[in-house]
């Protein structure tokens, strides 16, 4: 419930605290009944609110009125917002209708209050985020709690639990409290995934602690995608909460979030637009769920550059650098929040589109992380498979030789191309190279006259490591 500026007015230190009651304004209301139904009592704010209020305004105050009048019950838990802290409390009453000044408490319940705040900005991010919520009534059963647990200890909770089992506000308070982790790397880990060191494994997982979104960058054949599903697979414990988009010129928000789509009954086979969740607030909504908050959830954006970033994210731009907050939705209106167990991580193809044209707003959001055949965990990434294949590193070596040739290291050949067992049979790496790299730097080099055969052709490149040229094999 807000009561810090009530027409002006702090009621929470000035009528809440001090008489042990929470109240809301409705100083145009006639006389009501506690329990009303919500159809009589649209009927109510309808006539006494017509010339003082929008029609949103009035839909609106009839959702705080029923939770006033009749959804609170005796036993509720109330929390209110005042000079920087939390105040919790109990209701222990009914409904009492009364003239006050201004009109600005005329509806009123008796409340317990605890004799202490707490601090607003050491409360969970979680709570923070409902609590950003600009109603005057908000509803807080999601996070119930996070609030129970307020003020008390893990050890508290547990010798609550000992001492009272069966009491089903401790257990939920435990339950929140379940802290959310992102393993650490492991060797064996850094092993399965030809990195080079886990220490960078441990970068990895630190940034995406800290900000919670990373971009994976580099050229062709670096292994981001990958990469990327592999690390979230790992940090969430298991595919089940990893989802995967692509981005492509014509995603949009609605494509992304949330819109409106045709789709067709199955009864009356009639088609027409129906409000529809698109991947983030269908992860988003999976990891908010109670018992799922201490679990990592992450969305993989493949080639988050080829989209309208600012059109496909809208409001939700906000979103990834104030978790702590929540906003009003587009289309369905409601208020949404990152949930802190929410995890990014895309994948931006340089060759494609320059990262140079990421906007301000995007780097400040992401961390970057650089994917190069010119470093690790990129450089030997083709030597170390190599090796675990049990195949020699002349291709390792035709990579270096090709790519010390290439000026633009956005434009350098990723090992991926060659990272394939049929590369390595008979006539294998002749192909790949004729049908997938020289054909990429040929776009590459598309109106400037070079002859790339002779530049990064095979017959060229192993002159210049001093192999032996080997003749391609005869189609026939």
């Amino acid at each position: 419930m807000r009561g810090s500026n009530v027409l002006g007015l702090d009621l929470v230190q000035r009528l809440w605290l001090p008489e042990r009651v929470v109240s809301l304004a409705a100083g145009h209301l006639r006389r009501v009944e506690q329990g009303v139904s919500k159809d009589l009592l649209r009927t109510f704010v309808d006539e006494d609110y017509e010339s003082t209020l929008t029609y949103n305004q009035r839909l609106r105050l009839v959702d705080e009125l029923y939770a006033f009048l009749t959804r609170m019950k005796p036993g509720d838990t109330v929390c209110t917002i005042s000079n920087g802290s939390l105040y919790v409390g109990e209701i222990t009453g009914d409904v009492e209708q009364v003239a006050s000044e201004g009109g600005r408490s005329n509806l009123r319940r008796p409340v317990d209050w605890r004799d202490e705040g707490y601090p607003y900005h050491e409360l969970p991010e979680e709570l923070q985020q409902k609590l950003s919520v600009q109603h005057d009534v908000v509803d807080l059963t999601t996070v119930e709690g996070l609030v129970a647990g307020l003020g008390r200890t893990d050890e508290e909770l547990e010798e609550e639990a000992r001492e009272s089992p069966g009491d089903t506000s401790v257990e939920i308070a435990a339950l929140a409290r379940r802290e959310l982790e992102l393993p650490e790397p492991t060797s064996g880990l850094a092993g399965r995934l030809l990195v080079h060191d886990v220490a960078w494994l441990r970068e990895v997982r630190d940034l995406l602690w800290d900000d919670r979104q990373i971009i994976f960058y580099g050229p062709p054949g670096t292994g981001k995608t990958y990469l990327a599903l592999s690390l979230a697979e790992y940090l969430a414990g298991g595919p089940e909460q990893v989802k995967l988009v692509q981005f492509h010129p014509s995603y949009a928000y609605e494509d992304f979030f949330e819109g409106f789509r045709p789709q067709e009954d199955p009864v009356t086979r009639e088609v027409a637009f129906r409000l529809t969740d698109g991947p983030l607030r269908e992860l988003a909504d999976a990891a908010a769920r109670e018992g799922n908050r201490h679990l990592p959830h992450f969305l993989v954006i493949d080639e988050i550059n080829r989209a309208n970033l600012a059109k496909v994210f809208g409001e939700l731009y906000f979103l990834l650098e104030y978790r702590n907050r929540s906003v009003r939705l587009t289309y369905s209106g409601d208020d949404f929040a990152l949930p802190p167990n929410l995890f990014v991580i895309g994948t931006m193809n340089t060759a494609d589109r320059s990262i140079a044209l990421v906007d301000a707003a995007m780097r400040r959001r992401f961390s970057f992380v650089e994917l190069s055949p010119r470093a690790e965990p990129t450089s030997g990434l083709l030597r170390r498979w190599l090796k675990r294949e049990g195949h020699d590193f002349e291709s390792a070596d035709l990579l270096d030789a090709l790519n010390a040739r290439i000026d633009d290291p956005d434009f350098q050949v990723g090992p991926s191309f060659l990272m394939r067992n049929g590369v390595h049979r008979e006539g294998g790496l002749e192909r790949a190279w004729r049908t997938k790299i020289l054909p990429l730097l040929k776009e590459h080099h598309y109106g400037e006259g070079l002859d790339v055969e002779q530049r990064y052709g095979l017959r060229a490149l192993r002159k210049a490591i001093g192999t032996t040229p080997q003749e391609p094999p005869n189609p026939e």
